[in-house]
């Protein structure tokens, strides 16, 4: 069990009137809604407030919705606040100088946008790499949903694969796993680009012992899951190479987690990397000592 699962299952019978669970739940979070579920059983899960360290960014008017939907309301008066529409981040290199970020007033339904504040300690103008799309108004204030992390996006030659699309191509293969009882604890990925021809590279370490032929058909659904265009046409000109899974060792993602707070990291804010960069060495070379097993797909072969 992960922490957040030995302290629900412990409350759930050191505090019997406890009445719901409440803990940030979106984003690199949500793929542990399923097992956070089976531990709270009949406790409801309530998605807290959308804050960071540079401030409160939105309140959750509507907690009662499952943890999926959850919508924040931005709160007007906890800084200032600029939006910077996700068109624009794809016309412009990500540091132009042309970006033009519109206010609070100006932000349009249906549309995303990355989230750019100045708070009242002194912080201007910091790019939180949220993106976030406005899906109503809560009163004449707007109220938005997280939708991922800018930041995070796994490209090699004309693909750009976000941290949603891992995470669903994550989900999918997850169900070929569940057919030996058996579930992912902890997953990251980065590019390998040592060959010509680079390719995807997905870690994963699961609860136990699955068999060649389940991880075998883990790999292939993972390539076949990443569905945006740029992504599928690059196989079949051998732009890009097969993906690989790799299998790590039980714990590793605990020694990923110990080294950040090694490095300062408060425990609190950390986040297990849904993608790590090539700069990031330690953390490579740390999934890279404890390899078990690898997997190349044969999905588009």
């Amino acid at each position: 069990m992960c922490g957040i699962e030995q302290l629900v299952w412990a409350n759930t019978r050191a505090f019997p009137n406890a009445k719901y669970v409440c803990g940030i739940m979106t984003g690199s979070m949500e793929p542990y809604l399923k097992r956070l579920r089976h531990y709270a059983g009949e406790l409801p899960l309530l998605n807290g407030d959308y804050a960071s360290t540079e401030g409160c960014i939105g309140v959750n008017v509507n907690p009662r919705l499952p943890p999926e939907l959850a919508t924040y309301a931005v709160p007007p008066q906890v800084g200032y606040l600029e939006f910077i529409p996700l068109t624009q981040l794809e016309k412009n290199d990500a540091t132009s100088s042309f970006l033009n970020p519109v206010g609070l007033t100006e932000v349009k339904f249906g549309e995303e946008f990355e989230i750019v504040i100045t708070n009242p300690a002194g912080l201007y103008r910091c790019r939180l790499e949220d993106v976030v799309k406005v899906v109503g108004f809560h009163n004449s204030t707007p109220e938005m949903k997280f939708v991922r992390r800018s930041n995070l996006v796994l490209t090699i030659n004309i693909d750009k694969t976000t941290e949603t699309e891992l995470q669903l191509a994550v989900e999918a293969a997850s169900e070929v796993l569940a057919e030996e009882k058996l579930e992912v604890v902890g997953f990251t990925s980065h590019v390998d680009l040592s060959k010509e021809q680079g390719h995807y590279v997905i870690s994963w370490e699961i609860n136990g012992e699955a068999s060649e032929q389940v991880l075998g058909e883990c790999c292939n659904c993972l390539d076949k899951s990443f569905v945006n265009d740029r992504y599928i046409t690059s196989p079949k000109d051998n732009s890009i190479g097969p993906l690989e899974l790799r299998l790590v060792r039980r714990g590793t993602f605990q020694k990923i987690l110990e080294h950040s707070l090694e490095l300062g990291a408060a425990g609190s804010q950390y986040k297990s990397p849904r993608c790590v960069g090539a700069t990031n060495t330690d953390v490579l070379q740390i999934l890279t000592d404890n390899v078990v097993k690898t997997y190349l797909s044969t999905a588009f072969n």
